[in-house]
C-alpha cells in the first residue's frame, strides 16, 4: 500500500474523475448518433458499421480487467492518465482515418484506454470518501458516463451532420484532453490505493460469490438492453411516433437516468447496495411488461418511460458499491469486471432482443426484458446468500 499525504478537496477530485468518466462516455456512444454519415462516408453496409460499435465492446470487455490487473501496483494518478493519453491519441486517430479499417483499429485503442479509467476512477471515488458516504461519492464520479448518454450523443449527432463526423472525434479528443490535464493536476500522487495483479483477477474469476455479482450486471444490462436497442421501431410501429415522439421519448429516459443515478447513491447509503439492487430488479420486472400493451396515452408512456429510467439507473453506483463490498482486497479488478459486463450485457441484451423480433415480434421485447430482469434477480440472491 501506498499513502497520501497531499492535501486535496475531495469535491474538486470528484469533479475531475467525472469529467474523465464524460469524456470516456462520448467517446464510447456517440458513434450511434453519427452512425448514418459514416456509412455513407465509407459507402458501408448497416451490418458492416456495426463493428464500430462491436470491436469496441469487445475490446473492452477483455481489455479492461486485464489492463487493470497488469497496471495493479501503479499510482492511480499514472493509470489513469496514460489510459486518457491512448484514448486522446485514439480519437485523434478516428477523426484522421482514410479507411474503415484504420477507423475500427482506432476503436480497439479507445476501449483499451477507456478500459481503465472508469474502474480506476471508482476506485479512486471509494478511496476518497468516508465509507457513510461513499455510494453518493461513486454515483457523482459516474455521473459524467450518464451525461455524456444524455447531453453529448444527441450533441454530438447535432454536430456529426452538421460539421462533419470526423468533428465529434476531435471535440472529444479535446474534452480527453481537458480530463489528463485534470486528472493530473487533482488526483494526488500518493494516493493510497489497493495493489492488484493477474493473481487478483484469476482470485476474482473462481470466486462464486463475484462471478455471480458480476453475472447481475450482464443479465440487469440484458434485460435493459434487450427493449432499449429496438426503442426507435417499438415507439414508431406501436405508437406513431415519428422523429420528434422518438427524440422526446429518448430525451425522457436520459434525464431519468440522471436522476436514477443520483438517486442510486442515495439509496445505497440509506438502505445498503443489496436492498438498492432489489429495488432495480423488481422495477424492470414490472414495468418492462408494459411495452406489451401499447398504445398508451402519451402522457402515460412518457411517465412510465421516466420511472423505467429511474428506477434502472439506480443501478450503477449501487453493483459498484457492492462489487467493492464483496471483494475488498481486489477492488479495483471487481470495478474493471464489472465494467467489462456492462458492455457484455449490452451486446447480449441487443442481441437477443433481434432475435425476439424475429421470432416473436416487437410485443414480446418487454416481457423478454422482464424475464431475464428475474435472472438478474436470482443471481443477485445467490450471491448474497454465499456472501453471507
Amino acid at each position: 500500500m501506498t499513502s497520501m499525504t497531499a492535501v486535496y478537496s475531495p469535491r474538486i477530485l470528484i469533479m475531475s474523475l467525472s469529467t474523465a468518466n464524460f469524456a470516456v462516455g462520448m467517446g464510447a456512444f456517440v458513434v450511434i448518433g453519427v452512425l448514418s454519415p459514416i456509412i455513407a462516408d465509407f459507402d458501408l453496409t448497416s451490418a458492416s458499421a456495426g463493428w464500430i460499435m462491436t470491436a469496441y465492446a469487445i475490446a473492452y470487455a477483455i481489455g479492461s480487467p486485464l489492463a487493470v490487473a497488469l497496471t495493479g501496483s501503479m499510482g492511480r494518478r499514472t493509470v489513469m492518465t496514460v489510459g486518457l493519453a491512448i484514448f486522446t491519441g485514439a480519437m485523434l486517430l478516428a477523426a484522421l482515418a482514410p479507411a474503415f479499417e484504420v477507423l475500427v483499429l482506432a476503436r480497439i485503442f479507445a476501449a483499451l484506454g477507456a478500459g481503465v479509467i472508469s474502474p480506476v476512477a471508482a476506485g479512486v471515488a471509494a478511496a476518497a470518501s468516508k465509507p457513510e458516504e461513499r455510494g453518493k461519492a461513486l454515483a457523482a464520479a459516474f455521473f459524467g458516463l450518464t451525461l455524456a448518454q444524455v447531453l453529448g450523443v444527441p450533441v454530438g449527432a447535432w454536430l456529426g451532420y452538421s460539421f462533419g463526423w470526423q468533428t465529434v472525434f476531435v471535440i472529444t479528443a479535446l474534452l480527453s484532453l481537458i480530463a489528463l490535464v485534470a486528472i493530473w493536476r487533482i488526483v494526488p500522487r500518493d494516493m493510497a490505493f489497493q495493489v492488484n495483479s493477474l493473481g487478483s483477477l484469476g482470485a476474482a474469476l473462481t470466486d462464486p460469490k463475484t462471478i455471480l455479482a458480476i453475472l447481475f450486471t450482464v443479465f440487469t444490462m440484458g434485460a435493459v438492453y434487450t427493449l432499449y436497442t429496438y426503442t426507435a421501431p417499438v415507439l414508431e410501429a406501436r405508437m406513431g411516433f415519428g422523429r420528434d415522439g422518438v427524440s422526446l421519448y429518448l430525451l425522457g429516459f436520459g434525464l431519468g437516468a440522471v436522476v436514477g443515478n443520483l438517486l442510486g447513491g442515495w439509496m445505497t447509503d440509506r438502505v445498503g447496495a443489496f436492498r438498492t439492487l432489489v429495488f432495480v430488479s423488481l422495477a424492470h420486472i414490472v414495468l418492462m411488461p408494459v411495452f406489451a400493451v401499447l398504445p398508451l396515452p402519451h402522457w402515460l408512456l412518457y411517465a412510465h418511460c421516466f420511472v423505467w429510467s429511474v428506477a434502472g439507473w439506480s443501478f450503477a453506483a449501487s453493483q459498484q458499491f457492492r462489487l467493492v463490498s464483496l471483494g475488498p482486497e481486489r477492488a479495483n479488478v471487481m470495478l474493471a469486471l464489472n465494467a467489462a459486463a456492462i458492455y457484455v450485457g449490452v451486446s447480449f441484451g441487443s442481441a437477443i432482443g433481434g432475435a425476439t423480433i424475429d421470432l416473436l415480434g416487437l410485443d414480446a421485447l418487454g416481457l423478454v426484458g422482464s424475464f431475464i430482469a428475474v435472472l438478474a434477480l436470482i443471481t443477485l440472491a445467490l450471491s448474497e446468500r454465499i456472501a453471507r
